[in-house]
């Protein structure tokens, strides 16, 4: 398909496409004259995660670029998996003390039986326990186990459906988008649950 036809076809304004040629985000299409080239189904694939990214994930072109440039590069999808959890998830705002661990994230480790392998998201954990304790908020044994109890079996539901793509450039879109939006879901029920409680202890004060 031309130009023209991409852009319907992805609802991509032209504008924008030249633009995520220019920017290195969308691979040259193929070559059939000097002022004409070809794209294919991949390049509506990448202009639909390209768009998703933007526009409901909420990355700027420097995020989406670096895991367009993994994707290309055939990096590992554990690797890719773990750069879209950093950029989504805001963890590579953690503190550069975050690689020291914790009790706390060290006993959810074992509560869990996770693997004990250092990643972004156990740092932003160590970061965030250590904070807690800096403010002296208590982190029982107890909480500890309900907590990652609860996010053990929805994280295995996250993962199974993100895993599924062949396609690098779908698992960064289901990953991406899911992380996001399941995020959010778990904040809003987390908040309707603390609602519900609160309204149950103080109803009859009212």
């Amino acid at each position: 398909m031309q130009l023209k036809e991409l852009s319907g076809q992805s609802g991509v304004s032209a504008a924008s496409i030249k633009y995520y040629l220019r920017e290195g985000l969308l691979p040259a299409g193929e070559t059939v004259h000097a002022t004409r080239a070809q794209y294919s189904a991949k390049h509506v694939e990448r202009l639909e995660l390209i768009q998703a990214l933007r526009r409901i994930v909420g990355l700027n072109i420097e995020q989406i670029r670096g895991l367009l440039k993994m994707a290309d590069d055939g990096a590992p999808r554990l690797t890719v998996l773990a750069a879209v959890q950093r950029v989504v998830l805001h963890l590579d705002t953690a503190a550069a003390s975050g690689d020291r661990p914790t009790p706390a994230a060290d006993a959810v480790v074992r509560l869990r039986n996770w693997p004990d392998y250092p990643s972004d998201a156990r740092n932003a954990l160590n970061v965030h326990l250590e904070l807690m304790e800096s403010l002296h908020i208590p982190v029982t044994r107890e909480l500890l186990d309900t907590y990652s109890k609860a996010m053990d079996d929805v994280a295995g539901l996250d993962i199974a459906v993100t895993t599924a793509p062949d396609s690098v450039d779908q698992l960064i879109l289901t990953a991406a988008v899911g992380m996001h939006m399941h995020s959010q879901l778990l904040l809003k029920l987390l908040a309707l649950a603390q609602a519900s409680h609160a309204i149950r202890r103080y109803e009859e004060d009212a």
